[in-house]
């Protein structure tokens, strides 16, 4: 069996924590792991890492290269890049070809498809739930993955299972998608209806056969060798494998699983996953909380103090405060909307932005400056750049810096400093065994991200 992560998500209904640039499944949101990362150590109960593809897209590559290499150092080669954002339907249909060309899978072979940003536990249950999919699958069925509902939720699909009962797994009658409140109470009332996790598992031939039937569009771009495929990936419809197949399909079957399960789609979702205290609040970060009751308090670097609060959701980040009443997180999305068409920066990224080489934080800018603390990943170097509007200072905090300026190479220490002229080629580089921390002050009449010509990159950046 082969597993196939889609990592390629673009959250909008946790901000602030989440932005487009760094979305959900790279949150560390219930413990020292990310979300891909617990996705990952999952998957490694069930496959070896050379049977686990990514699949993401080109801006979150080396988000994706980070949290895996952490994990496993044999997982980084199979990741593949969407050309574009075409939902799960192409998505999948891609991740197959590859299967197919580039790793030589049988068709026979079993794929287990999962998104990259879901809680589970216990793991050793699902490990067994995915097992018994795969036995399952090999029988011809699309199978998906029910949660028994715990409440009327109406931000799910739903399945309706029938009541024969082949072995813990069930046929299904039908797929319902996100049913208003009324019919979310109805169906958890019946009792044979589950959420829908969005996990699946089948052989390749099987969901080829169904996509022949069920998405012709998909399978003619997908009947031709993997680079035709990929360069006409953006011409494939924009629809989830839950449209295009399985609510056609008469090979569908369900396995309801007895586990926990939240897609974290919502900071109600966080809340109801996380620890509570005595008063049923869920706390992370520096929060000083005084006749508080319910509350999801999540501080970043500032102290947070409440007093006499009830059921709300508060999240501070570097550049945004989240105030909510619990119950309406759904709504967040519209504030994420309203932020893009203002053109807010706040919508696309945060204060800290995450590099191939490590990450940098804006701590203050304005009127022909901005200052940035940088963190460079031991061994790691930035491009060699140059920028025609401003010049920089930089001053190393921690660790040993490698300068190159102009012609000039040098290392710097800690509390030493360098300075970089305008239009004067540059890079930076840590040659040590520790995370390389600097303050940078860049002075001029333009300070924007776009002022950067790189010379030469060794992450393929232009």
């Amino acid at each position: 069996m082969k597993a196939l992560i889609l990592a390629g998500g673009s959250g909008t209904r946790l901000w602030p924590a989440s932005r487009e640039a760094y979305p959900k499944q790279f949150l560390k949101l219930n413990g020292e792991k990310s979300l891909l990362q617990q996705t990952l150590e999952r998957l490694l109960k069930i496959v070896s890492p050379q049977n686990i593809l990514l699949l993401t897209n080109e801006q979150y590559k080396f988000h994706v290269l980070s949290d895996v290499d952490e994990v496993s150092k044999d997982l980084p080669d199979n990741i593949l890049l969407e050309p574009a954002r075409r939902n799960t339907a192409p998505a999948i249909a891609l991740g197959m070809k590859y299967c197919l060309e580039k790793l030589k899978t049988s068709s026979e072979e079993v794929l287990f498809v999962c998104p990259s940003d879901h809680i589970i536990k216990p793991v050793e249950k699902f490990v067994e739930y995915v097992k018994l999919a795969e036995k399952v699958a090999k029988q011809g069925y699309l199978v998906a993955f029910g949660i028994k509902p715990l409440y009327p939720e109406t931000g799910y699909g739903y399945i309706k299972i029938t009541s024969e009962d082949r072995g813990g797994y069930y046929p299904v009658e039908r797929f319902t998608e996100k049913p208003d409140l009324e019919t979310a109470k109805r169906f958890l009332t019946e009792g044979n209806y589950f959420w829908n996790s969005g996990m699946f598992a089948f052989t390749i031939e099987t969901m080829i056969e169904e996509l022949r039937l069920y998405a012709p569009e998909i399978y003619q771009l997908f009947d031709q060798p993997l680079e035709a495929m990929i360069a006409t990936f953006p011409k494939m419809p924009d629809i989830s494998i839950d449209y295009a197949v399985m609510e056609k399909s008469k090979r569908v079957a369900a396995i309801p699983m007895d586990i926990y399960w939240s897609d974290i789609g919502s900071w109600d979702s966080l809340y109801d996953a996380l620890d509570k205290d005595e008063k049923a609040n869920a706390i992370l970060g520096d929060v000083l909380a005084k006749e508080t009751e319910g509350c999801l308090v999540i501080g970043n670097k500032r102290l947070i103090a409440t007093v006499d609060l009830k059921d709300l959701i508060i999240v501070e980040t570097d550049d945004a405060v989240l105030i909510a009443k619990r119950g309406s997180a759904q709504k967040v999305k519209h504030i994420v909307e309203e932020l893009k068409a203002k053109n807010r920066v706040e919508a696309l990224e945060s204060r800290t932005v995450y590099c191939p080489w490590g990450e940098y934080t804006v701590l203050e800018e304005g009127p022909r400056y901005k200052i940035k603390r940088i963190v460079v990943k031991p061994g790691a170097k930035l491009s060699l750049q140059m920028h025609h509007h401003r010049s920089e200072h930089w001053v190393v905090v921690k660790g040993t810096a490698k300068v190159t300026i102009g012609a000039k190479v040098m290392y710097i220490q800690e509390n030493e400093s360098a300075y970089v002229p305008k239009s004067t080629p540059h890079r930076l580089e840590n040659p040590g065994k520790i995370p390389l921390e600097i303050i940078e002050v860049q002075n001029g009449d333009y300070v924007g991200e776009d002022d950067i010509v790189r010379l030469d990159d060794e992450y393929g950046r232009e």
